[in-house]
């Protein structure tokens, strides 16, 4: 069935890359916060209105994927409120919005909501225990979608990295360019995600869920194949950029401290999400390649 999807949260990474896979079947409008701020509800009923009112008319299924969220973690610390507004409160008023007018949900999530304490990869039934203003934010918003009657999914993710925005991919390149060597924490581990392949594994959960067939489980793990550490990310990076990899240097997480706590451990398990028919991520080695082969020259020269 062909799609509506309305994206808050659409000038983000994942939001630039959910709009470029529109196509004749896959309509896609994504909004930045400019013109779709989701701390005002008024701003949300009128865009989840007439999403359903023109996916209707044009015999389209109509699904909301909100990337929508306040991701700055060191500056959640001493803006907690206003993250709570963006990262709780907004998705809350969707999805109210979005049971009023029968329009399925899908509100993307973090890892940063676990405690990253564990040993082996977080399932999506694993305890909560946010160590950061930001993963509390997030959990809330977590909370909120999946009590408010919506037929809504949460599809947490980690390490995000795209073609837009700030990220650590380009944190990297750019200092690969100005130092001899960089240093890069060790003891924290997880899965890099390209944007790119976290979008279509968004849009393949909302065509199951337009063709009566979404996961019988509300909330899901969708993140690159395998784990690493920054540190193993970073030297993967050196490495696409034909430099040194030895260039990186291990650090501990000690040694460079920010003003908020960081998982050591946010590995998430991906088994729930295969076992309900949904399309593991490509491993995250193998999408870093793919991402480099399509933005390499780009991130060179930025």
């Amino acid at each position: 069935m062909a799609l509506a999807v309305l994206v808050p949260g659409g000038s983000g990474q994942l939001g630039r890359d959910l709009a470029a896979r529109a196509s004749d079947d896959v309509e896609v409008r994504a909004p930045g916060s400019a013109e779709l701020d989701v701390t005002r509800p008024g701003a949300i009923v009128d865009a989840v209105t007439q999403l359903a009112e023109s996916a209707h008319a044009a015999g389209r299924f109509p699904v909301v994927i909100n990337a929508a969220a306040y991701t700055a973690v060191d500056a959640a610390e001493c803006d907690e409120a206003r993250a709570f507004a963006v990262n709780a409160d907004g998705p809350r008023v969707l999805a109210a919005v979005c049971s009023s007018r029968r329009v399925p949900l899908v509100h993307v999530s973090t890892d940063y909501v676990f405690g990253g304490d564990a040993t082996q990869p977080y399932e999506p039934d694993s305890p909560l225990g946010p160590r950061s203003a930001y993963g509390r934010t997030k959990a809330a918003g977590e909370d909120a979608v999946l009590g408010s009657g919506a037929r809504a999914w949460v599809v947490r993710t980690a390490w995000v990295y795209g073609a837009g925005g700030v990220n650590f991919v380009k944190t990297m390149v750019r200092l690969e360019s100005e130092r001899d060597q960089v240093s890069v924490v060790d003891d924290q581990h997880g899965s890099p995600t390209w944007s790119a392949d976290l979008a279509a594994g968004l849009l393949e959960l909302a065509g199951r869920i337009a063709v009566g067939e979404g996961p019988a489980r509300r909330v899901l793990h969708c993140t690159g194949g395998g784990d690493t550490t920054w540190f193993g990310f970073a030297r993967a990076i050196f490495e696409e950029l034909g430099a040194d990899p030895d260039r990186v240097r291990p650090c501990t997480t000690a040694e460079f401290p920010r003003p908020a706590p960081r998982p050591a451990y946010s590995v998430l398990s991906g088994v729930a999400s295969a076992e309900e028919g949904l399309t593991p991520l490509r491993p995250w080695r193998e999408a870093l390649a793919a991402y480099f082969a399509e933005h390499g020259a780009a991130l060179r020269t930025a």
